[in-house]
């Protein structure tokens, strides 16, 4: 197949939604498809860019930049070439580009899939209405672009819940994103300065809804507070209150760095504990890579977390927002090391149905039966292009959407 992926940022391995659209777009190729790359972000290594300018919004480019993150234009030149002659079109976000990419592959008659990965929970979380009932609005609002998709990709059952709840009529595809197959349990130096301390890990965005302060807390009611050395993998606006809250309470203050890969799977081989403190996940590649390392997680039970999914003990889920339950489940697991150590080997066998290798085919499946159903001009995405022409249906439709979408695609990309 060609197929082409829609993502806004693509070169930046920061986050999430950039590395599983890297790590399929590696896999696709190794599967003999050719692949093709629409971003304002390229991974310069990479063949087959096509490169749109950067979005800039008053106010909310400065709060996405302080995320890491960039938005993309919806260049409709680039977008064309990018989609004329593909088999199948990916998108990752639903923000301008993949509209103004949608409105392209159907006129084209190219058949599209959509991936839902930034929650609006990760909206309201950033600009702090979580308790508004803002939610619902963007569902509704982002409903309205996935509604032109006959098939749409999430990363797990619970995302699949949400979108029924909020009315989504596509059908919806269950699939993991999937761990890239490096992550695995190594040999690891563990550095000098660490010798003599019990480490606890986390990685991703240093950002309110991620909730790396419940870890900074939880240490410091632990009975091993002096023992425990907390290194945090990531970079985002909350460092500074991060580090000034562990030097507060805790005895050993906290190790903040962003990693490359390389160092990310040293330092999850060496550290002896993960917790996943996010409150807001669609399913947590972070976790994912930790137990593929062997390392057993204590997740919070979140209800807008998927990651809980992946707890295999009780002890290996903590009560959101309660440090000191998280507190006496990090002291079990530095008690019990022989059921720690269990549950080590149960986690690298369980992380085996999470491999790449075992997703990407199944996402690969999902893009034939669109390329199948897109061959019937029935189908309600499939628009030929001399009806595209007329005035009912072309970019004038998207333009009361556009407007609405502005700001929510703004914070939400940033909380992605």
């Amino acid at each position: 197949m060609v197929i082409t992926l829609v993502m806004d940022q693509y070169g930046m391995l920061n986050n999430g939604t950039t590395a599983t659209a890297r790590h399929f777009a590696e896999k696709m190729r190794e599967r003999g498809h050719t692949v093709r790359i629409v971003t304002c972000i390229p991974n310069v290594s990479e063949p087959d860019i096509y490169l749109v300018k950067e979005r800039k919004i008053p106010f909310f480019t400065r709060l996405i930049h302080s995320h890491g993150m960039v938005l993309a234009s919806g260049d409709e030149k680039v977008l064309t070439d990018a989609i004329r002659g593909a088999d199948v079109v990916h998108f990752f976000l639903p923000f301008q580009l993949a509209r103004a990419g949608k409105k392209i592959a159907d006129r084209l008659g190219v058949p599209s899939v959509a991936a839902f990965h930034a929650q609006p929970e990760n909206i309201t979380y950033n600009i702090k209405v979580e308790r508004f009932g803002i939610n619902r609005i963007l569902y509704a609002a982002w409903r309205r672009f996935f509604n032109r998709f006959s098939h749409i990709h999430v990363p797990s059952e619970m995302m699949k819940s949400l979108l029924l709840k909020h009315g989504y009529q596509s059908e919806i595809h269950a699939i993991s994103n999937g761990v890239h197959p490096v992550f695995a349990k190594r040999d690891a130096a563990r550095p000098s300065e660490f010798e003599g301390k019990y480490l606890i890990t986390m990685s991703g965005r240093l950002a309110r809804e991620k909730r790396q302060a419940d870890i900074i807390r939880a240490a410091g009611k632990s009975k091993y507070n002096d023992r425990i050395q907390l290194v945090f993998c990531g970079k985002g606006p909350l460092e500074g209150r991060l580090k000034r809250l562990g030097a507060k309470l805790l005895k050993n203050q906290p190790v903040i760095k962003f990693c490359g890969r390389d160092a990310l799977i040293d330092t999850l081989n060496y550290c002896d504990l993960y917790v996943h403190a996010s409150e807001i996940e669609s399913e947590a590649i972070a976790c994912m890579e930790a137990f593929s390392c062997g390392k057993v997680p204590i997740i919070s039970d979140a209800k807008y977390s998927a990651t809980k999914q992946f707890a295999l003990s009780p002890h290996s889920l903590y009560k959101n927002r309660d440090s000191s339950d998280l507190a006496a489940k990090i002291d079990w697991m530095i008690e019990h090391p022989e059921e720690k150590a269990r549950l080590e080997r149960a986690y690298l066998e369980f992380a085996e149905k999470f491999r790449l290798d075992v997703c990407v085919p199944q996402l690969e499946n999902v893009f034939m039966r669109a390329i199948r159903e897109c061959a019937d001009a029935r189908k309600p995405y499939y628009v030929p292009e001399e009806l595209y022409a007329q005035e009912s249906y072309g970019a004038s439709e998207f333009s009361d959407e556009s407007e609405l979408l502005d700001a929510d695609e703004a914070v939400g990309y940033a909380g992605n």
